[in-house]
């Protein structure tokens, strides 16, 4: 079987969860052994490509603009494979025979304010697009599904729920490496971690807010670490430490390499994500198996990729928030427990089966089945 992957994610320099998920899932699907042959069809080369097998070709098609439709999809129409499959969200406008397409997250349609007008109105015809023409549809969690289920009408049966895995690299925990790390962030001693885009979903501004409600009961508490590549409004998010009068103890710490975020996160005290809304809260899974306890929220994604093993608030209540974090820093007892479960929680989710499964997705509809 023949199959087409838009690998133009691998080449994007600063990653988040859609770049990561496409090298992961890439990488795994790489290191099984089929008969099927692969093809990577980027606009530029990155600068490292996963280990890759003798029945996997990679095609450069460079475009300035609109890759995706005016050079991807009339080179799939030329090419032909048996099954295209796009891991972030958009079908080219002339779409391959038969598809699979892995939609993340919905958040546009619950937090608009999170995207531009312009932004927003292409996530949402370019999704509807994707989802109505693809052959089948892979979500990331019982919450995406429930999303497109609900907002673009489509049958349960055509999407499939594959969850996301845990690199092996964030079951390794370093410290000599984490200090490290972290001093290369101006990081010195103890630190309580955000990590992911600064936008207004992710709920920082409550987050800084209740970080100031619990300092004034733990003066103690260890400087809250916030990193991530800027997003939408992120303005209102970085002023918020300043007139909360807490600015040195709230380091913005800029986007994290990818390189870097193992020991970084195995460094930290608490790891924290309150987000309004996740598609799968990927750090979630990685702070865990980092040895790290974790707050997140218990909304969208999240009470079903943390499970037991983490700490769960309710989003838009920062008192919730705040209670959450004193109550973690002065109980080492529980945190040593949510560092145990999470342990245990994480193990379970690899890539292996990830890609195991995209994979079983992709052979029933190149067979021209249906799942």
């Amino acid at each position: 079987m023949q199959i087409a992957i838009d690998a133009s994610r691998l080449a994007v320099g600063q990653r988040t969860g859609t770049e990561s998920y496409t090298t992961e899932v890439v990488r795994a699907l790489a290191q099984i052994n089929n008969p099927n042959d692969y093809c990577l069809y980027f606009n530029q080369l990155p600068a490292a490509l996963p280990a890759l097998g003798r029945n996997w070709r990679i095609k450069p098609i460079p475009a300035p603009r609109l890759w995706t439709h005016l050079r991807l999809g009339p080179t799939w129409q030329i090419d032909r494979p048996d099954v295209a499959f796009v891991p972030a969200h958009v079908l080219p406008i002339l779409p391959p025979r038969r598809s699979v397409v892995t939609i993340h997250d919905l958040g546009y349609e619950h937090h608009p304010e999170s995207h531009p007008a312009r932004q927003r109105l292409y996530l949402r015809y370019s999704t509807l697009w994707s989802a109505r023409m693809a052959s089948q549809i892979i979500a990331i969690s019982e919450a995406t599904k429930r999303d497109l289920l609900h907002y673009t009408g489509i049958p349960a049966a055509k999407i499939s729920v594959v969850y996301h895995g845990v690199h092996e690299r964030f079951h390794q925990h370093p410290t000599a490496q984490s200090k490290a790390t972290a001093a290369k962030y101006g990081l010195h001693g103890e630190y309580l971690l955000f990590i992911s885009t600064i936008q207004p979903r992710k709920n920082l501004v409550r987050l800084i807010e209740a970080y100031a409600q619990a300092r004034q009961q733990c003066p103690d508490l260890p400087i809250l670490a916030l990193g991530g590549k800027t997003g939408w409004l992120t303005e209102q998010i970085t002023k918020q430490a300043q007139e909360l009068g807490i600015s040195e103890h709230v380091a913005f710490l800029g986007y994290v390499d990818d390189h870097d975020l193992p020991a970084l996160l195995s460094g930290a005290t608490i790891y924290l994500l309150p987000s309004l809304y996740e598609g799968f809260g990927m750090t979630v899974l990685e702070a865990m198996a980092s040895g790290v306890p974790v707050i997140t929220s218990k909304v969208s994604s999240l009470p079903e990729v943390a499970g037991d093993a983490a700490l769960l608030v309710e989003p838009t209540h920062t008192e919730a928030i705040a209670a959450a974090i004193v109550s973690l820093w002065q109980n080492p007892s529980q945190r040593h427990e949510l560092r145990e479960r999470g342990l245990a929680w994480a193990k379970q989710w690899t890539w292996q089966r990830c890609a195991e499964q995209t994979l079983a997705v992709l052979t029933m509809v190149g067979n021209n089945g249906s799942v």
